[in-house]
């Protein structure tokens, strides 16, 4: 079995609105939080940090881990493997600090926005936005 630990980071504005990044990889696609996989030897808040700042162009402070999912990925429903994954995400609350919104170019994202909550109810999503979005507080998990 594979594993997989990544950071991701709920961020609201002064409206309530919802930070999303969109993934894609190949054929599949999803709006999801901003968030991914640590570098070896990586701290978990300096990846949150770098992997929002790469797909939404915000700079962030942490204000705390919000919870911790894990997740088993089947090895037939991985694209380019054949062992099951295990996906270990840690969840931060965090508020914007600098930059401005941007898309990522050549990356695991290609487009960033803001959400409200009856907006999200409508997307295309990941379910870690459901889960984290429970984890906040600010919708049932």
């Amino acid at each position: 079995m594979d594993l997989r630990v990544a950071a991701y980071a709920v961020v609201t504005d002064e409206t309530g609105r919802v930070l999303l990044a969109h993934w894609h990889q190949g054929r599949r696609a999803a709006w999801t939080l901003p968030g991914g996989g640590l570098e070896l030897g990586e701290d978990p808040e300096d990846a949150a940090r770098r992997e929002v700042f790469e797909e939404t162009g915000f700079h962030v402070e942490l204000d705390g881990v919000i919870g911790v999912h894990s997740h088993v990925i089947a090895a037939a429903d991985r694209m380019h493997a054949d062992v099951p994954l295990q996906a270990l995400r840690i969840v931060y609350r965090a508020h914007i600090v600098g930059g401005s919104l941007r898309n990522e170019v050549d990356g695991s994202t290609d487009e960033a926005g803001w959400f409200s909550l009856l907006e999200i109810d409508r997307l295309q999503r990941v379910t870690l936005v459901d889960l984290a979005l429970g984890m906040a507080g600010l919708a049932q998990p």
